[in-house]
């Protein structure tokens, strides 16, 4: 899984960040992205498509990869921007925010030479290559995928206490069949994307 990350250490690139995102496809909360930077060579076992693995394994990886990474960074975009300039450039923002965030473990900005990217272009000057299905691929985006789950499943256990009746910390915001019925039932709230319940409020 490593091998599009070697040809470009051959090319002379030193620190290249791997880009993912979550949520994009939610109803409720944050598109989030994550940006990583991994040392040369390494690869952790069991790294995957964070999809493919349980919320424990997650959990476990999501530690190692912290404690590995040269750099990590978060990207979030809110639900009122989301609906204000659509999902995708959402997406792209949050993407380049994660960007921006890069630091190392003692607080320092690190800025990378090269981007790795699942499925997507990042609004920032910096040599990139897109990858369709990047998460199987590639073992940097791999850890930006698990990255970026857990820290917005996380968010989701704190919204679903905030905003009580749509099981967010369930369903992560995405449109479940209970979750839309919670929608019709007590109405949107303030983490909606109002952008996306056209079909759920009709």
């Amino acid at each position: 899984m490593i091998e599009i990350e070697n040809e470009l250490h051959a090319k002379g690139y030193n620190l290249i960040a791997s880009i993912d995102e979550v949520g994009r496809g939610c109803l409720a909360g944050d598109v989030l992205a994550c940006a990583v930077i991994m040392p040369r060579d390494m690869v952790i076992p069991g790294v995957n498509d964070s999809k493919k693995l349980s919320p424990k394994k997650r959990e476990e990886l999501y530690e190692k990869i912290l404690e590995k990474a040269i750099a990590v960074g978060i990207g979030r975009i809110e639900p009122d921007t989301i609906d204000k300039i659509n999902i995708k450039e959402s997406t792209r923002l949050a993407m380049k925010e994660a960007v921006l965030n890069l630091k190392d473990r003692n607080g320092n900005i690190i800025t990378p030479d090269y981007l790795l990217i699942d499925a997507e272009r990042v609004p920032i000057d910096i040599p990139q290559m897109n990858i369709i299905k990047g998460d199987e691929r590639c073992h940097g985006i791999a850890c930006a995928s698990i990255v970026a789950k857990v820290y917005r499943d996380r968010l989701c256990e704190i919204w679903g206490k905030e905003y009580t009746g749509y099981k967010i910390e369930k369903n992560k915001g995405y449109g479940t069949k209970e979750h839309r019925e919670a929608i019709k039932e007590i109405g949107p709230s303030p983490i909606h994307r109002m952008s996306f319940l056209k079909k759920v409020l009709q």
